[in-house]
């Protein structure tokens, strides 16, 4: 029974000594591996310092191309009108025919006076595009010399209707 609980005990080595072995020679040295890890980093920062010139000489040396002449301008980017709020230009036209507008009403009326420019709010934008729309559906389109041409429209159905009321009568 004895034999169950067999227990193995390290046996005392404590008497062995070997005078000529107090160092193994396949140990790691700290020394060389700090050295590496600072030779390593002094290189990737020298790398880095290099590369941020190189960089900087061949930026400053690149020159940019001319537009080609193909290439739309800004304002023939633009979408054909009547372009959406706040759209880039789109106030440009509204501008020139409100300050036209502007200048026939001061014509009229004398009294009427003060050049403060049209602010450049959406609000602003719709009214005068409203007042454009009901300004052609009144009296007609306009040429480009500021002259109407055509009818208005409530004279067009009229003439129209007339036209449908003769037809039916013959």
């Amino acid at each position: 029974m004895a034999d169950k609980h067999h227990i193995t005990e390290t046996p005392d080595t404590s008497y062995i000594k070997n005078l000529d072995v107090a160092h193994e020679m396949s140990d790691v040295h700290i020394d060389g591996i700090a050295k590496f890890v600072v030779g390593l980093f002094i290189l990737m920062v020298a790398s880095f310092i290099l590369m941020w010139a190189l960089f900087r000489i061949l930026e400053s040396k690149t020159v940019d191309a001319p537009p080609s002449p193909m290439a739309l301008r800004e304002k023939d980017r633009l979408p054909p009108e009547p372009r959406l709020q706040s759209a880039p230009g789109f106030a440009e036209e509204l501008d020139k025919t409100a300050q036209a507008q502007k200048e026939k009403k001061a014509e009229l009326s004398p009294q009427i006076t003060g050049n403060t420019p049209a602010p450049k709010d959406p609000k602003w934008e719709i009214r005068v595009l409203h007042d454009q729309w009901n300004e052609v559906l009144k009296n007609g389109p306009v040429d480009q010399n500021g002259q109407h041409y055509g009818m208005p429209i409530d004279q067009a159905k009229e003439q129209v209707l007339k036209q449908l009321e003769q037809q039916k009568k013959q």
